[in-house]
């Protein structure tokens, strides 16, 4: 009967301990981590998605108006360099990598601005469908990218701010010593004033 009565007394401390484990905040690190890497995710695709749409963009202008060789050169070199750098879930602590990626989508960013600013001077470039429908497709991604990015942004607020608060900061002192602060995505230089391209 002492066997069996210890033995209970084992499996009620352990079911304490596991809910205790479960209640203090344990698997909150791990669980916004992942939350964070998810949106991340879904800003890399969303970045996919407008490097997609650029070269049926840059063909359908370049049809038009091919003598502005200069800014279709520039749109196809600029989204071969936001191509050329990714950024997977374990660099997001990496300031250097993020700022990589930010500058490459900037540059890609104002180039396509450039890009559009040149359909002004063509009127039957403007009313061509394929530009309109490649336009409205790349203006709705553009606010994905925006909505993604805000997104990832309220992620990782919630993730770093659990490594550094009571008693997320406990857990990131012990069991998830090797965890670090995810970088955030920064305000680019005259991002406060909105660009001024009509369409």
């Amino acid at each position: 009967m002492s066997v069996f009565v210890s033995r209970l007394r084992a499996l009620a401390a352990l079911a304490i301990v596991g809910f205790a484990l479960s209640a203090c905040g344990y698997n909150t690190i791990p669980t916004l981590e992942e939350d964070a890497k998810a949106k991340w995710a879904e800003v890399e695709n969303q970045y996919q998605r407008r490097a997609d749409l650029i070269p049926n963009l840059v063909a359908t202008v370049q049809g038009y108006a091919n003598q502005e060789k200069e800014v279709l050169t520039a749109v196809t070199e600029a989204r071969a360099k936001a191509t050329a750098i990714h950024v997977d879930a374990s660099e997001l602590t990496d300031p250097d990598k993020i700022k990589q990626l930010e500058d490459a989508q900037n540059a890609l960013s104002g180039a396509l601005g450039r890009l559009l600013a040149v359909s002004e001077n063509y009127p039957d470039l403007k009313s061509n469908q394929n530009f309109l429908a490649l336009q409205a497709q790349l203006e709705g991604t553009e606010n994905r990218i925006s909505v993604a990015r805000r997104d990832y942004i309220a992620s990782v607020q919630a993730y770093n701010t659990a490594l550094r608060t009571f008693p997320g900061v406990l857990w990131a002192s012990t069991a998830f010593r090797a965890n670090k602060p995810m970088v955030e995505f920064t305000a680019t230089s005259g991002a406060e004033t909105p660009p001024k391209v009509k369409f």
